[in-house]
C-alpha cells in the first residue's frame, strides 16, 4: 500500500502544476505625439544685436543706413507665422532718438524692415518676419539716421525692446 499511496500522491501533485501553453497572442497599441508649432532663440541669446551707425564728425550731415548686426538667430516650426514688434526705445519723444550719454542732446533715427529702406518699422508695429529657411531666421531690422551736423561730440545711444510672437 505504501507503493500505491505514493503513486497516487505523485499524480495528485502533478495535476496541480500548470502546464505551459503553446499559444501566440498579439494586440496593437496606439503611439502618438503632438508637435507644437513654435520658435526657438538659438543659443538663448540675451542681446538681439546692435545697430551701429559708426563714428562720424560732429559737423557731418547726410544719411547713414545700417543693418542689425550680431543679431539673434531663430528657428521655427516650418509654416509658423513669426511676428516682431519694436518699441520706441528709451528716448521716444515724437519718434525714436539716440541720446548723448553725457548730456541731453538727441538725434532722431528711423527703423525699417527691409534692406531697401522702403518699409518703415513703426513704434510697436507688429510685422511678419518672412523667412525661407525655418532653421536660420534673422530679424529684418535696418536703421537710418539723418546726421544734423550741429550736435556736440560724444556717444549717442538708445536701447530698444523687441517682442516676438507666433
Amino acid at each position: 500500500m505504501n507503493g500505491h499511496g505514493c503513486a497516487a500522491l505523485l499524480l495528485f501533485c502533478g495535476a496541480s502544476v500548470p502546464l505551459p501553453l503553446a499559444a501566440v497572442t498579439s494586440q496593437s497599441f496606439q503611439v502618438s505625439a503632438t508637435v507644437t508649432a513654435g520658435c526657438l532663440v538659438v543659443g538663448g541669446v540675451s542681446s538681439y544685436g546692435n545697430l551701429n551707425f559708426g563714428s562720424r564728425p560732429a559737423l557731418a550731415t547726410g544719411t547713414v543706413q545700417v543693418a542689425l548686426t550680431g543679431g539673434v538667430q531663430l528657428q521655427c516650426t516650418p509654416g509658423v507665422t513669426l511676428n516682431m514688434s519694436v518699441d520706441g526705445g528709451q528716448y521716444n519723444s515724437g519718434g525714436r532718438h539716440l541720446q548723448l550719454t553725457t548730456g541731453s542732446n538727441r538725434v532722431a533715427y528711423q527703423l525699417f524692415r527691409d534692406a531697401a529702406f522702403s518699409q518703415s518699422l513703426g513704434i510697436g508695429q507688429s510685422v511678419t518676419v518672412a523667412y525661407s529657411d525655418a532653421n536660420n531666421i534673422s530679424l529684418p531690422i535696418y536703421g537710418q539716421v539723418q546726421l544734423p551736423g550741429n550736435q556736440p561730440g560724444g556717444t549717442y545711444s538708445d536701447v530698444l525692446q523687441v517682442q516676438l510672437s507666433w
